[in-house]
Formats: structure tokens, C-alpha cells, sequence
């Protein structure tokens, strides 16, 4: 017992597990955790009564005030093409000191930086891009490495509105800043889409809009199997709740259509899912009752 890691260790070989592998037809897929981080518990539902969300908070033995919410970032392989999809927090948030373990957990994991090919951003929240910001991964990215991104995103960024948002302070200003130094210093290597893309074979791109005007997911298929990565299109209240609004998205009421639409779609289809912020790994598959969605967490492959 004396050579096992510990939590909260620095040693690779983690007695918590931060990566799963699974195949999708001839699709290589790693699921990486790129930690938790703490989020206000009323930020799940800005238009819910306050005692409905306490009692989904207390069905789900979560706590009443701040809660844990997951960091998963994927990495694709394809038709010879290394992808990663979302880049994690990045290490320069004291107040996230869980947060932002992407860099290790791909040495870990046996993933050298330089091999990754394309990156996919499914938006630019602080969240998914702020790990390119990093220095233990962005002096390791190759320099033809093309990043991938609706031009919607890019767009609304070079002037963020967030007066449908209800973010705690001094979050607004910090995903501005974020952004704002992401696209100043990733600019000539953004690849930028109108509503699709094939990143590689059976590796296809599809915005969304409603978290962020250029939300987009990642839709994997190959050999009649099928994943998709949805982003912050879905959240863990979201399943039972779907019409209620987060607090980070910037057309609260469009990103309740495409939740309901997207959950719709899996449910009938039998794919799996894996979100940014569901519980590591987060792969499940959705079970539909009219409007109403179940997460059926799928079975870990030993």
C-alpha cells in the first residue's frame, strides 16, 4: 500500500482515475478530466423557484450554496489526425486550484502536445480554451496546429453582450479577458466554420449557437456507432429540467431549444453522450420520457 498514489498527489499514476478510453467504430476516443471547479448552485437555474431547484439540489445530495462542477476535455483520434476537443481551465486561476490539470493528465496519459493536430473549441468560455494559455501546453503544440471554431464565436468575442447572462462578478470580465488574449494570440491559427466541418473522418463539427452564439459539438461515427460531445449544451439539471436556464448562457432560452432538441435526437438514436461539466467520465446514454430526460450512465469497460 506504501507505493500507491494518494489523493491529492503529484505522482501520474493517481489513485483517483482522470482518464477512460473507449472506441467509437475505428474512432479512438480519451476522456480526460481536467479537474472540478466550484460554481454557485443558483447558477444552474437563474428562472428556477428557488425551493424546486433546493429539492433537485437535495435529490442529487448536493450541497445548497457551492457545489463541484466537472472539467472533461476529449482527445480524438481519426484518420490520422490527433484532435483535441476543448483545452480545459489552464493554471493561472488561484481561486480553481483543482482545475486546470489537462497538461499533466495528457503527459499521464501518454499524449505529447506536439502530436496533437487540430484542437476543436466548442466555444470560447475561460474554461475550454483557457489551458491553450498555458505554459505547460502551449510551448508544446506544434506550429501548423489548426484550431477549429464557428465564426459566430469568434465573432460575438470581439464584442461580448452579456446582458442575459446572471454570472457572479468578477466572472463576466474574466471570460472577456480570456477570450480576448486567446484570440489575440491563436488568431492565424484559427480555422473558422459557418455551421459544420469535418475535422476527420467521421469527426464532424456542428454549431448549435444558444450557450454562446457559436456553441458547437462534436459528433463522432464510424462502423454504425455513434458519440457525441455536447459541450455546455448539457448540464446534470438539464436532464429532468431541460427548460431551465443556466447562468453562463448567453441565449438562455435558445439553449433551452437546443438541449431539448439535442436530448431528443440522442434518445431516439441510442448514442452515448459525454458533456463538459456531467461527472467524470460522463458517458451515458439519454432515456426520454416526452420532455423529461434521464442520464443513463453507461458501464465502465475494465
Amino acid at each position: 500500500m506504501d507505493n500507491i498514489s494518494h489523493r491529492g498527489g503529484s505522482a501520474l499514476d493517481e489513485l483517483v482515475p482522470s482518464r477512460y478510453a473507449l472506441q467509437v467504430g475505428d474512432i479512438d476516443v480519451l476522456v480526460i478530466s481536467d479537474g472540478v471547479l466550484p460554481i454557485t448552485a443558483s447558477t444552474l437555474a437563474t428562472n428556477a423557484p428557488p425551493p424546486e431547484l433546493a429539492g433537485w439540489l437535495a435529490d442529487m445530495f448536493l450541497p445548497p450554496d457551492v457545489l463541484d462542477w466537472a472539467l472533461n476535455v476529449v482527445v480524438v483520434r481519426s484518420g490520422g489526425r490527433t484532435i483535441l476537443v476543448d483545452a480545459g481551465l489552464g493554471l493561472e486561476f488561484p481561486g480553481f486550484p483543482r482545475a486546470g490539470q489537462m497538461a499533466t493528465r495528457l503527459h499521464a496519459a501518454g499524449i505529447d502536445p506536439s502530436a496533437v493536430t487540430d484542437v476543436v473549441l466548442t466555444h470560447m468560455h475561460m474554461d475550454h480554451v483557457g489551458g491553450l494559455l498555458a505554459d505547460g501546453l502551449k510551448a508544446s503544440l506544434r506550429p501548423d496546429v489548426r484550431i477549429h471554431a464557428a465564426a459566430a464565436e469568434a465573432e460575438f468575442w470581439e464584442a461580448p453582450d452579456f446582458t442575459r447572462t446572471v454570472m457572479p462578478e468578477p466572472v463576466p470580465e474574466v471570460l472577456r479577458s480570456v477570450a480576448a488574449r486567446f484570440l489575440n494570440e491563436y488568431r492565424g491559427k484559427l480555422r473558422t466554420f459557418e455551421n459544420e466541418y469535418e475535422v476527420a473522418p467521421g469527426v464532424l463539427i456542428s454549431r448549435t449557437g444558444g450557450h454562446t452564439p457559436g456553441h458547437s459539438i462534436v459528433r463522432l461515427e464510424s462502423r454504425g456507432e455513434r458519440l457525441t460531445f455536447a459541450g455546455d449544451a448539457v448540464f446534470a439539471p438539464g436532464f429532468d429540467n431541460p427548460q431551465w436556464h443556466n447562468g453562463f448562457e448567453h441565449d438562455p432560452d435558445e439553449a433551452a431549444r437546443v438541449r431539448v432538441r439535442l436530448l431528443r435526437e440522442l434518445a431516439a438514436t441510442g448514442e452515448s453522450l459525454i458533456a463538459t461539466h456531467l461527472p467524470f467520465p460522463s458517458i451515458c446514454r439519454v432515456a426520454a420520457a416526452g420532455d423529461v430526460f434521464r442520464c443513463v450512465p453507461s458501464m465502465w469497460d475494465y
